[in-house]
């Protein structure tokens, strides 16, 4: 379906050309950075927690036009989300990346990014932020700040 997948590369453009929840915050709860070294892709994602919700996102970096919208569509798809719904869209997303069977009901933009399995390559670069928000989180917990 070609035009589809035109509709896909559209999307991904306009959260690479006009990301959103770009920048960093001064004083978050859970901070963390990840990096592909296999293509340089860099990302630091930032969350202030309130009442165990994702009450601000931020993301900042520099990578391919993949790593960077995949990080503006992982703001958007868990701002204002409890933890657990967070966790539950990660995991949803890596899924749908491992070419898993998933409800992408609840991921908005994020389904654009479902052509990148097409590139195992790119797969990496669309899962950084991802992992990089998993991470954080998991260090968060560990840390017994929750």
């Amino acid at each position: 379906m070609p035009g589809l997948d035109e509709l896909y590369r559209e999307v991904i453009l306009e959260h690479y050309k006009n990301p959103r929840n770009r920048g960093h915050l001064e004083h978050p709860d859970v901070a963390n950075r990840g990096h592909n070294p296999l293509c340089g892709d860099e990302i630091e994602i930032s969350l202030d927690l309130k009442d165990g919700r994702v009450d601000d996102i931020r993301f900042q970096g520099r990578g391919c036009s993949i790593s960077q919208a995949s990080a503006s569509m992982l703001t958007e798809a868990v701002k204002g989300k409890q933890l657990a719904e967070a966790r539950t869209i990660i995991d949803q997303f890596k899924s749908l990346m491992h070419g898993d069977d998933v409800s992408i009901d609840q991921l908005g933009d994020v389904e654009a990014l479902q052509g990148v399995r097409k590139f195992p390559v790119r797969i990496k670069c669309a899962m950084l932020a991802w992992t990089t928000l998993q991470e954080g989180l998991d260090l968060y917990d560990r840390a017994g700040q929750h």
